[in-house]
């Protein structure tokens, strides 16, 4: 599991660095998708083909399902670190994302999200009032 929030820099040739706790976790090889919230999703290799076998259930009838499936593997590239610990982000996944100096690092649960600083400010403003509510949407059902 991921978890954390961390902040690092990403140059100008579009590398960056993981924390050492997550590249000890996402192993040699791993995957960068454009997520959903114009930020980028980063997979273990098993979670990786775990959501390729989910994915692949969709009906491509589905337009929806289509535009879905076609924008994220589009975007999705395989990586490794280099000596340093670092990876590089292909230039339209930083596009996609906005990233320009200062990113935050998100684990979350069976992902990591990599977030221009900026956009990761908004998206916690945004939702930091409505977070209750949220909450007792998701688990009105559940006892936790």
């Amino acid at each position: 599991m991921f978890m954390g929030e961390y902040h690092h820099n990403i140059d100008e040739k579009g590398r960056i660095v993981l924390p050492s706790k997550f590249r000890e976790a996402l192993g040699n090889t791993f995957i960068i998708a454009r997520g959903i919230e114009k930020c980028l999703y980063v997979y273990t290799m098993d979670d990786w083909n775990t959501l390729v076998n989910k994915m692949s259930t969709l009906p491509f009838t589905k337009k929806d399902a289509r535009i879905f499936i076609r924008s994220f593997f589009s975007g999705a590239t395989e990586c490794e670190f280099d000596k340093s610990g670092r990876t590089c982000v292909s230039s339209p996944l930083v596009s996609y994302a906005g990233l320009k100096k200062e990113c935050v690092i998100a684990g979350v649960n069976d992902r990591i999200e990599i977030w221009d600083k900026d956009s990761w400010d908004a998206f916690l403003k945004e939702n930091e009032e409505n977070l209750d509510t949220v909450a007792e949407n998701l688990f009105m059902d559940v006892n936790i």
